[in-house]
């Protein structure tokens, strides 16, 4: 966006104020659409959270295979599902693989939910009635299709986790009541890895909560290239503080207790095992003396019997990579990494054939980019250079020597996929229109699926060569199109804001038939979590629908990434190291000031809302700012990192030991007697995430300081609040507060 569209704070100095504002009007009139679309209707909450009014499509279970021309998708018609083979390049459907009305399970048919395909894509896993435990572990009822005979076998009479087949399809390992087993697929035996399982003790195979949520896997457990060897976590939790909910489920609650450890708080002790199928043996890798540390990804190294493992500090700004050796459990150092002040952790690493190098990514240099390291001739080489982040590693193409990654190159708001060789000297860009390309690699690299999107363009699948070319498009979404255009929306735009010390990204939608000489009331959203981006050229941007529903009750919506979010380098993102919450309040605080000086704002009707992280900024901010901002909603959040998990608060703040005024000087607990406006806080009661607890004792303090506020908690609900009729009612309450305080 050029500077000259840019919204500045307003100060002093008379001359100033008066060109900024001549300015700004002249923009909104310029930019926003004097009369009103040809759409009539108006959204309903009942359009948005129950009548699927406007239902995306996507791309169902899309899997290449592995000719990398073909592909498998789930196909539902009615009752009916198909999982069918489809040409890349033409579409056309070549043939059926399973049909769930002829291929049964004991006569019946079966609902599945997902499948997964064995290497040689003779076999596949089928999986049905899925069962949530936390955020990604889900136990599955799960059955053995053999695709050519059509029979189908259960792989265990009860719902298991993480179902993978071994490499070579003969086998399939699982985990079942804290332990990992295998499945011999030709002589139906179950295999015992491990024994020693124990709830609220001992994990095997699986993650424990922190690690789950935290570093974003839960299926712990590794088939090595050859199949010969299984590597697994073994987690014990026996010594981490446990917390108890109540589950309002009959006369008298349940009981639910877990472990969490809370910032400051015991860990599980991990170690890495690795087990072999020919002899039956364990080998623990050698991973240090040092038990309170993290071991964060797991991954086969080009040698087959080769384990690479991470180890991260406790304080999460050292990283090691070790290679341990399957056999005897030694390890030696192959990549070492430190920061000033923490190291995010991803999947962006590729082992090369040559068994001594590999590409990963790194911020070693201030922005996220890629590398291609040599740990044998310890020689480190820039693939991707410049004053931008790397998004992903997308994909690494070892034969012909090409490193395909998405970057936010061309601006921050943005996304474009480009390949370059090992030397980095090559690059092209592969999707050179504007907007957002989130991309999923296809096997053998010859195909990449592209769901293209911008700001107000609804999502493309398009399918690519290895050129960028447009090979055909597989989805549209043309009838959100045509939906969308029967409605009166707002408009939606990018804009510049003024924050406390940086011109920041902002997105603004304002009312249908907007008049830059009336005054509208302001709803700030945000979410403002360290690397976060609510604001980019995508759509939908959050809550997209709910927030054209106000827009056409006559409200302006502004969402602003401030300091701490992503894409704008390392320095911008990590200023918030240590104090959580200032620096990203001080933006939003800023931004209402800029907003309420503008001369279609009601400057004393701006209010401000978020969920989990965003609840934390929204309460913080209506206290910090009860000067500027009328209305807050906080939704499940945090109120003292205090009662936070440790991974996640401890990599931006330390322990509350090391960093007492860090925890206490920006907690909305500490601050509630400066509450003036109207609040309303939201939480579910069964928030195994952000636990009901900082509500609660927020709430104390509330009443403490004796101030008046709203608040609306749901029984049994979990951190996303959803389920029946919950969002409709959720949404119509934070409407009506709104509508009545706003």
């Amino acid at each position: 966006m050029c500077a000259q569209r840019r919204i500045f704070t307003l100060n002093n100095h008379y001359t100033v104020m008066r060109k900024t504002i001549l300015l700004l009007v002249a923009l909104a009139t310029a930019s926003l659409p004097v009369t009103a679309r040809d759409g009539e209707k108006k959204i309903t909450l009942e359009d948005i959270y129950k009548n699927g009014t406007f239902r995306m499509k996507g791309v169902p279970g899309f899997n290449a295979m592995k000719n990398g021309k073909h592909y498998t998708q789930i196909d539902r018609e009615g009752k009916r599902i198909y999982i069918r083979v489809y040409d890349l390049a033409t579409g056309d459907k070549l043939r059926t693989l399973f049909d769930n009305s002829i291929d049964k399970f004991s006569g019946k048919e079966l609902e599945i939910e997902g499948y997964t395909l064995s290497e040689n894509e003779e076999m596949m896993l089928l999986f049905a009635e899925g069962e949530h435990i936390y955020r990604h572990s889900q136990l599955r009822r799960v059955f053995m299709y053999d695709i050519s005979s059509g029979s189908i076998k259960l792989l265990d009479y009860d719902k298991v986790l993480h179902a993978t087949f071994s490499p070579d399809g003969s086998k399939v390992a699982f985990v079942k009541n804290n332990n990992l087993y295998y499945k011999d697929i030709a002589t139906d035996m179950v295999v015992p890895v491990t024994n020693d399982g124990a709830k609220g003790r001992i994990i095997n195979g699986n993650c424990d909560w922190v690690y789950e949520e935290e570093f974003s896997f839960t299926k712990a457990f590794e088939w090595a290239k050859n199949g010969r060897y299984l590597a697994y976590y073994r987690f014990d939790e026996s010594l981490v503080p446990e917390y108890t909910m109540a589950k309002y489920t009959g006369l008298y609650p349940d009981q639910y207790t877990y472990k969490y450890p809370k910032a400051g708080e015991r860990n599980s002790v991990v170690q890495i095992k690795m087990y072999d199928l020919q002899s039956k043996r364990t080998t623990t890798a050698n991973t240090g003396k040092e038990t309170d540390q993290y071991l964060p990804r797991i991954k086969w190294a080009g040698d087959a019997s080769k384990l690479c493992i991470y180890r991260l500090n406790r304080r999460q700004n050292k990283l090691d990579m070790l290679l341990s050796d399957a056999a005897t459990g030694t390890s030696s150092y192959i990549y070492r990494e430190e920061n000033k002040c923490y190291i995010e952790i991803d999947d962006d690493i590729t082992f090369l054939k040559d068994g001594h190098s590999m590409v990963l990514g790194s911020e070693r240099n201030g922005y996220k980019h890629l590398y291609h390291w040599d740990w044998s001739a310890q020689r480190l080489t820039d693939l991707t250079k410049g004053s931008y982040d790397v998004e992903a590693l997308t994909a690494v193409d070892v034969k012909r020597g090409l490193v395909y990654y998405t970057a936010a190159d061309r601006s921050p708001l943005q996304r474009q996929l480009y390949v370059t060789d090992y030397t980095g000297n090559n690059r092209k860009c592969l999707t050179p229109e504007n907007g957002t390309h989130a991309i999923t690699p296809c096997e053998g690299n010859n195909y990449f699926l592209d769901r293209y999107s911008m700001l107000n363009k609804v999502p493309v699948y398009y399918l690519r060569d290895a050129k960028g070319n447009i090979v055909r498009t597989l989805e549209d979404n043309h009838e959100l199109q045509a939906k969308l255009d029967e409605y009166d929306l707002g408009k939606l735009k990018m804009v510049k804001v003024q924050g406390a010390a940086a011109t920041l990204n902002a997105w603004m939608i304002t009312p249908p038939n907007f008049d830059p000489s009336k005054k509208y009331p302001v709803l700030m959203f945000q979410y403002s979590g360290p690397g976060s981006q609510q604001v980019a050229d995508k759509f939908p941007i959050g809550n997209y629908y709910w927030h054209q529903m106000l827009a056409q009750h006559g409200y302006i919506i502004v969402c602003a990434d401030g300091t701490g979010t992503g894409y704008r380098g390392e320095a911008f993102r990590k200023k918030t190291y240590m104090q959580l919450g200032k620096y990203e309040s001080d933006d939003q605080i800023a931004v209402a000031k800029s907003l309420a000086a503008l001369p279609y704002v009601d400057a004393g009707r701006i209010g401000i809302w978020g969920w989990s992280y965003g609840g934390f900024m929204s309460a913080t901010c209506i206290m910090k700012g009860n000067d500027v901002f009328k209305t807050a909603i906080s939704v499940a959040p945090v109120t003292n990192w205090r009662y936070y998990d440790n991974i996640y608060t401890e990599r931006y703040m330390r322990t509350p030991q090391e960093n007492p005024k860090g925890y206490d000087e920006n907690a909305p607990e500490k601050m509630a007697d400066k509450l003036k406006g109207r609040l309303l806080l939201v939480h579910g009661t069964a928030d195994d995430n952000v636990h009901f607890q900082n509500s609660a004792m927020f709430t104390t303090a509330l009443i403490k300081a004796n101030k008046q506020f709203d608040n609306e908690y749901y029984p049994d609900k979990a951190h996303g609040i959803s389920g029946g009729n919950t969002s409709l009612h959720l949404y119509t309450k934070m409407t009506n507060f709104i509508l009545d305080n706003l």
